[in-house]
């Protein structure tokens, strides 16, 4: 019985510190995005705890057909898969705003989700791939967009 439960006692523990993290306490770098999201990002990741960080994206675009900007703040927890390999998921909002050259001014904010993959190298760099459903509320930003983007960010 004694054994056993040495035993027991050792297998939490292996799992434990096989699961176990680090992520970085910041990064920041550029989050290439698609679909229809705004584009190009700055972005930023600060660590909150073993393994849940804070996401801030800015983005912005100038054009000849409009203008905008976007910020988006997102809360993300992060579970390893296999060495540099994560996995994350997060949910969160913001703001933006937009103005065409015709009549479609606005500001606007929009609920986020996050889902997505990275991996961290053993020098400082971070790469990830994730998709984002944003819900808009405002008067021409008010349906459901998807955002797939290519993460790259220094780790410090």
């Amino acid at each position: 019985m004694k054994k056993l439960f040495l035993l027991g006692l050792f297998t939490i523990g292996f799992i434990g510190a096989s699961s176990a993290q680090e992520i970085a306490d910041n990064a920041i770098g550029l989050r290439l995005g698609a679909g229809d999201g705004f584009g190009t990002e700055v972005s930023y990741q600060r660590a909150l705890g073993g393994n849940n960080r804070l996401e801030v994206d800015l983005g912005w675009r100038s054009a000849d057909d409009y203008d905008g900007f976007k910020l988006a703040g997102l809360y993300q927890w992060v579970w390893n898969l296999d060495g540099g390999f994560n996995w994350y998921a997060g949910a969160g909002g913001g703001l933006g705003s937009y103005e065409d050259n015709g009549d479609n001014n606005e500001t606007f904010v929009f609920a986020a989700g996050d889902v997505g993959l990275e991996y961290s190298f053993d020098f400082p760099l971070l790469l990830s791939l994730d998709f984002r459903p944003e819900l808009g509320f405002g008067d021409y930003r008010n349906d459901l967009d998807f955002d797939i983007a290519l993460g790259i960010r220094y780790q410090f």
